[in-house]
């Protein structure tokens, strides 16, 4: 048997600088610390930080007033922010510059009464976020290249369109272009909303379906982009299964497979592929591991200043 390893490995850089920031905050100022929603979608994350004593909230107003509070990579809508200050609490924005980047896509197109069709998953934090920055009346979620069939916009007004960027690559393509065959005149933004990251590991896993017989990926269940990979490793006709620990493998999904691929969330700590590595050599001879150059690791965020939580 041999292990191949996907090329992007480990935390990206939105992952690596809210993460950052968490930890220098907790290092800085101690406990109590809130975070507004999950800071990444990963388990272990935020599980370490709460046995560490950060308080996850879903509500400003469980936060006590002046308390320290960080914004998760997600993103938040503006009237976040404006419940923030009215609490008077001291918070820091650990939004990815990416979804920020989006943010101000949505704002540009809603100042030129663009009617904005923002594809992505009802309910995930970042479309919640992202869709707080387009006028009510302007705004339009799709899904799918059925709910594209269901849009009825007002025909006097420009169309544009923004994706979340977590999204599979090969299922907006779809989307996107029945988008432009109903609106010929559709907008884009200026580049690809789909974050660096996340095609950097769907491509990773394209390549993975090339010559191996299995594909495991290491990703917690709510993560939209772990959960993306193991489609894509499944659409390309290999099976492919999701794991937020390596104690969760079935050793029956590797029987009578040779080369097993491996690949990760952008979320995910490094170790947890490690551990996954260790728990298949315990029980197969694994001949080699193989690994590639990381194609991010020059990539970093500058962190923010934290003297606005002081």
């Amino acid at each position: 048997m041999e292990v191949f390893l996907a090329r992007a490995q480990g935390f990206c850089a939105g992952v690596a600088s809210a993460v950052e920031i968490v930890e220098l905050a907790l290092k800085k100022y101690g406990t109590p610390l809130y975070v507004y929603h999950d800071i990444v979608h990963n388990t272990y994350v935020v599980n370490d930080f709460r046995k560490r004593g950060v308080i996850f909230i879903e509500d400003l107003n469980e936060a006590p007033e002046g308390s320290r509070i960080i914004l998760s990579a997600h993103g938040v809508p503006p009237e976040i922010i404006q419940k923030a200050r009215a609490h008077k609490l001291k918070f820091l924005d650990a939004t990815c510059p990416l979804v920020t980047k989006v943010h101000n896509e949505a704002v540009k197109f809603s100042k030129e009464d663009c009617e904005t069709v923002l594809i992505g998953h009802k309910g995930h934090q970042e479309l919640i976020g992202t869709s707080g920055y387009v006028k009510p009346e302007l705004l339009h979620i799709v899904e799918n290249e059925q709910d594209v069939d269901r849009l009825d916009l007002d025909p006097t007004k420009p169309v544009a369109y923004l994706t979340q960027t977590t999204l599979s690559v090969d299922e907006t393509k779809g989307i996107i272009k029945k988008l432009k065959e109903k609106f010929p005149h559709l907008m884009a933004p200026p580049r690809s909303d789909i974050c660096y990251a996340t095609q950097n590991r769907q491509d990773s896993v394209k390549e993975l379906a090339q010559f191996c017989d299995v594909i495991i990926i290491c990703g917690s269940p709510h993560s939209s982009n772990s959960n993306r990979l193991r489609e894509t490793g499944a659409n390309a006709g290999v099976p492919s299964y999701i794991i937020d620990r390596a104690e969760e493998l079935n050793l029956s999904w590797l029987k009578g497979k040779q080369k097993i691929g491996i690949s990760s969330g952008a979320s995910v700590p490094r170790f947890i592929v490690d551990e996954l590595v260790e728990q298949i050599q315990a029980h197969y001879p694994v001949k080699k591991v193989h690994t590639f150059e990381n194609p991010e690791k020059n990539i970093v965020f500058r962190l923010p200043e934290l003297q606005i939580l002081a």
